[in-house]
């Protein structure tokens, strides 16, 4: 295949530390992990939320590390999630990378006999920065791109 690149052992090395790391972000949300969640970003980390993927603002801003805690904190109100994640493009450049990521996030409530399952489509957009020898996010984005929310029967 001519569009296939040839990769370096280093640049192997450090897409399947990028994709530990997001598949990381992912496990830590199912296991409530908040501070694990949180030790995935830098100190000075840019986060935001989109809940309409075509919105020019963000939803919700935040500038710093420990800014992450209430938010994933949040995942608490839910019974159970199931983040998995799809296809991701990453670009490296050294030690910095940029990345997308396609990901179906499922969402249990229950309410006496209500159960009701939510499930949103998302992309992250990320800048991935390497530390002394370490992938963190420098930078995410997360954009809803549609939620659909109905009756769980089991």
């Amino acid at each position: 295949m001519e569009n296939v690149k040839k990769l370096s052992l280093e640049e192997v090395a450090d897409r399947v530390a990028i994709r530990d790391l997001i598949d990381a972000y992912a496990y830590c949300a199912d296991t409530r992990d908040a501070e694990g969640q949180m030790a995935l970003f830098t100190e000075d980390t840019l986060f935001r939320v989109f809940m309409n993927e075509r919105q020019t603002e963000p939803s919700q801003i935040v500038y710093s590390r420990k800014e992450l805690a209430p938010i994933f904190d949040s995942l608490t109100t839910y019974v159970s999630t199931m983040h998995f994640n799809g296809q991701s493009k990453i670009i490296l450049s050294g030690d910095t990378a940029i990345g997308a990521t396609y990901c179906f996030a499922h969402h249990l409530t229950i309410d006496g006999d209500d159960k009701k399952l939510m499930v949103a489509a998302i992309r992250y957009n990320d800048d991935f920065i390497k530390i002394n020898n370490t992938w963190f996010f420098k930078k995410r984005d997360l954009k809803v791109a549609w939620i659909e929310t109905k009756p769980l029967n089991s």
